[in-house]
């Protein structure tokens, strides 16, 4: 794949995955009633449905900017890594709901490095010569 065609689909994949999270941040931020019982049925306080939308939109932003895209991502994988705990603590089932937080890690990734694939040399996954 070119350098160009893999900058694309990363874009695509990242613009999705931004679409995605930002309706996230605006349904918990809202208060849509079925985000309130969603964050109730993990345990969660029901109050606290709002603050848990800004933290998500405050990391989507962070990642929106193609300077910080890197510790965007990090927040959103932590806040990610927050949700496959919290749906494990209940006992969800494992391939649908508390792997999907994975699953949008890992997309979140790939987007990322194929919009800037320096990153696999400074993860170490590629090296100097390539």
């Amino acid at each position: 794949m070119s350098k160009t065609a893999s900058r694309v689909a990363g874009i695509v994949i990242s613009a999705l995955l931004a679409v995605f999270l930002a309706f996230d941040c605006l349904t918990k931020i809202l208060g849509v009633e079925a985000s309130r019982k969603g964050t109730a049925e993990l345990g969660f306080p029901v109050g606290q449905t709002a603050v848990i939308g800004w933290v998500l939109l405050a990391c989507l932003v962070v990642f929106l900017i193609p300077r910080t895209a890197v510790l965007g991502a990090i927040g959103i994988t932590a806040y990610l890594g927050g949700a496959v705990t919290a749906n494990m603590r209940v006992e969800k089932p494992v391939a649908t709901f508390v792997l999907s937080a994975v699953y949008v890690s890992v997309l979140l990734w790939i987007g990322l490095v194929l919009r800037r694939p320096e990153l696999l040399r400074v993860l170490g996954l590629r090296g100097r010569a390539d």
